[in-house]
């Protein structure tokens, strides 16, 4: 998914995003039980969403949630690594062999006797 562009600049990347601020749980005490110091950041080209709830700021999780922000578009901007064939090894064939001969006679067995012989 290499077909956006990822802004140098974190005033740039901020106006790609949808931002929305929440109460935090966890550590912090009433500041963060009465304010919205928690940050949500959905990048609207891509749809990757990064929540960050560490620091008692609002401006400091903004920060920090930008730059997971921007790891993670870096990571979805890479391209797949290419796949290398590789042929069946000797040993693993005279694994699935065995396995198969196995199952055959697991299945002859279930089979009636035959009384004629």
């Amino acid at each position: 998914m290499t077909d956006f562009i990822i802004p140098e600049s974190d005033e740039d990347l901020l106006a790609e995003c949808e931002v929305e601020t929440f109460r935090s749980s966890g550590p912090g005490g009433q500041n963060v039980n009465r304010r919205e110091t928690a940050v949500r950041l959905r990048h609207l080209q891509t749809g990757v969403v990064v929540v960050c709830q560490k620091k008692r700021s609002q401006y400091r999780n903004k920060l920090i949630a930008l730059q997971q922000l921007r790891e993670k578009l870096e990571e979805l901007a890479k391209p797949a690594p290419a796949r290398i064939p590789r042929d069946i090894t000797r040993g693993a064939k005279r694994r699935n062999r065995a396995e198969k001969r196995r199952r055959a006679l697991k299945k002859l067995f279930r089979k009636k006797p035959d009384i004629d012989r």
